[in-house]
């Protein structure tokens, strides 16, 4: 029974050591100068790469990981200051050059799945180390460029062939892609707003328009920045980028210049449908104010004249005469119907 009860322990304890392994080593790819191409190395193999010149390296660091995130100095030797960086969530989005690799800051984007709001987003900080011949990225728990690119090197790694500077291409390409999704369902949204807003004229539009005014101004502060980051990676002299390398993020760059200006379009054209929407309710106001004025002229007459032929005297105008109510009736139409013509004369109805 002890002896069970002990092998049972041991067991145990070389699965949570598996676990604390396993949690310690990120996702990497590697393919050496042969082609030969390996996937999750073990970390102590990162220095030797990337001291060395041939193949390319890419880890992939999850920056909850107290383990992962250790190696970003002890094994790659990254500046104090850079690593500081991916400790921050909200840093700002920049590039900056170091004496053995870049670093670039993006801001990642994806929809918020787990609320009922349709416009809820969620952004994060994507940090990208390019070297001679390595890549790291660090991100949290949400990543879309990275999960799609390891899909892609999942399917061929042919990828890896062509250099860090293009798979950290790759990388950004497509995190600045997953904007293109979000700006296609505010287009949709402003396509519908004039029915609603003009033709049916529906009482939650306004809120709508706020929501999603909100959300374009925060994806333009988000995407702003990166118009310069991206300028610089394609058109300014970079050691770790070859020339025909730097063409590849020009079509990024101009993805993002896409992005700015449609969010640019979107952003005035909710500012004028907002306008258009109040501006209907204060006619509507109006309209409705017109047709209480109208009732409240009409009752004027009736009110002064039934004041006056209703007081307690005995002696009243006309209250012998068996046709008086059916005169004074008349004369209190008389008197609404010229009022009212009086004030639209005036322009005032």
């Amino acid at each position: 029974m002890a002896k069970r009860k002990s092998k049972t322990l041991r067991i145990r304890d070389s699965e949570e050591r598996k676990a604390i392994i396993d949690e310690s080593r990120p996702r990497s790819w590697y393919r050496d100068a042969a082609g030969g191409v390996r996937r999750d190395l073990d970390p102590r193999e990162f220095a030797a790469i990337v001291q060395g010149t041939d193949g390319v390296l890419w880890v992939d660091i999850d920056v909850d990981s107290r383990h992962q995130h250790a190696l970003l100095e002890k094994v790659f030797q990254f500046h104090p200051l850079s690593v500081e960086d991916t400790l921050s969530p909200d840093g700002r989005v920049k590039y900056e050059e170091y004496p053995t690799y870049g670093i670039v800051v993006v801001r990642a984007v994806r929809f918020m799945s787990e609320t009922d709001d349709p416009y809820d987003i969620e952004t994060f900080n994507l940090w990208c180390f390019i070297g001679r011949n390595f890549v790291v990225t660090v991100h949290g728990p949400h990543a879309p460029g990275v999960e799609a690119t390891m899909d892609r090197l999942g399917r061929s790694a042919e990828l890896l062939e062509r250099g860090a500077g293009r798979l950290a291409h790759q990388i950004l390409d497509a995190t600045v892609d997953a904007y293109f999704p979000i700006v296609e369902q505010v287009d949709e949204f402003v396509d519908g707003l004039e029915e609603r807003v003009f033709v049916s004229f529906e009482q939650d539009a306004l809120r709508d328009i706020f929501s999603v005014k909100r959300l374009v101004l925060g994806l333009r502060r988000h995407l702003s920045p990166m118009r310069e980051v991206f300028n610089v990676l394609q058109s300014r002299p970079n050691p770790f980028l070859h020339p025909e390398t730097q063409l590849y993020y020009r079509d990024v760059y101009d993805h993002v210049i896409r992005l700015n200006e449609s969010l640019d379009t979107y952003r005035d054209l909710l500012s004028s449908t907002m306008d258009s929407y109040l501006t209907q309710i204060s006619n509507r106001m109006g309209l409705v104010t017109k047709g209480l004025t109208v009732v409240a002229t009409l009752s004027v007459p009736f009110v002064v004249v039934s004041g006056m032929w209703g007081m307690n005297f005995r002696d009243v105008p006309l209250s012998d005469w068996p046709h008086g109510f059916w005169v004074m009736l008349a004369a209190q139409l008389g008197l609404g119907i010229a009022l009212i013509w009086v004030l639209r004369r005036r322009g005032w109805l």
